[in-house]
């Protein structure tokens, strides 16, 4: 049997293509993955007694945004503004206190964020997020 060198090929074999292609795929999902970087984030534990209530314990801080687009400090009306200037004063008599953000399902993402930035602003570390409970 004769083998005819002269015969051209119809086909192109693209395995060598698509291995080299899986392989640079694996190298960017692997380098991607592992330039992201995330937020420390202290976790609650758990524990099967209850808290004993601390009367030095900073006093917790409530905002409230609502609906409307109006903060409310303690549930008192305020502006962005004079919450900044309160919290700057209570911060300045206590230097490490818990504010809790609220916000309902009507309540713009803007006016969270505008609170959530003046508040990293003044340096309040100890923010907490609530949202209604569902009924």
């Amino acid at each position: 049997m004769q083998v005819d060198d002269d015969k051209s090929y119809d086909d192109i074999n693209v395995t060598p293509m698509v291995d080299l292609y899986l392989v640079l795929l694996l190298i960017f999902i692997i380098m991607t993955t592992s330039v992201v970087k995330g937020i420390k984030v202290k976790l609650p534990r758990a524990s099967s007694t209850p808290a004993a209530p601390n009367p030095n314990a900073p006093k917790l801080q409530a905002i409230v945004v609502n609906g409307q687009g109006k903060i409310l400090l303690n549930r008192h009306e305020v502006t962005l503004p004079e919450l900044e200037s309160g919290l700057t004063a209570m911060k300045a008599r206590t230097p490490d206190f818990p504010v809790v953000l609220r916000g309902d399902n009507l309540t713009e993402y803007k006016g969270i964020l505008d609170v959530l930035d003046m508040l990293n602003r003044i340096g309040i570390k100890q923010v907490g997020l609530t949202t209604p409970a569902p009924q």
